[in-house]
């Protein structure tokens, strides 16, 4: 990725992170995003993508080494849909919750970022649409790194 690129990217999310929109506030009220990301069928396979990457990555490996991986999965779909601003709706924990028991750094949060926008590309997802979802993401910040 060109470093300009990312250097946006991360300064988008950043001012979104320092707001008060909490993620399912963030959401628009239509489902253009939704659509953008192909639905629910570009949406999964996002994320099929996605998690092999997260899995392989040895910064983020170690979070993701002893999942229930097709729950995992199943929950990032519902996840990415209803921030998008289509018609899943996540259940469980919330994030804070979810990510309790692990020490998570900012530097593995953006190698998460980093992990996301290489299978954005690899889909073919046009740079603005995400620029719009890891917009939505990036209030997520404030409730998963919980480490120094």
């Amino acid at each position: 990725m060109k470093p300009m690129r990312f250097l946006r990217a991360i300064a988008a999310m950043a001012g979104l992170a320092i707001s008060t929109l909490h993620p399912a506030a963030a959401a628009a009220a239509d489902d253009a995003l939704y659509r953008a990301l192909g639905g629910q069928p570009g949406l999964v396979t996002l994320v099929d993508d996605f998690l092999p990457r997260l899995q392989a990555d040895e910064r983020l490996a170690i979070f993701f080494k002893d999942i229930d991986a097709p729950h995992f999965r199943a929950q990032l779909v519902a996840q990415f849909c209803e921030v998008a601003g289509g018609p899943c709706r996540l259940t469980g924990p919330d994030m804070k919750k979810a990510h309790s028991g692990f020490d998570i750094h900012k530097a593995q949060f953006n190698a998460l970022v980093e992990v996301l926008q290489h299978s954005m590309e690899a889909q073919g997802i046009p740079f603005g649409t995400q620029n719009r979802l890891l917009a939505r993401l990036a209030p997520m910040h404030r409730q998963i790194v919980n480490a120094p």
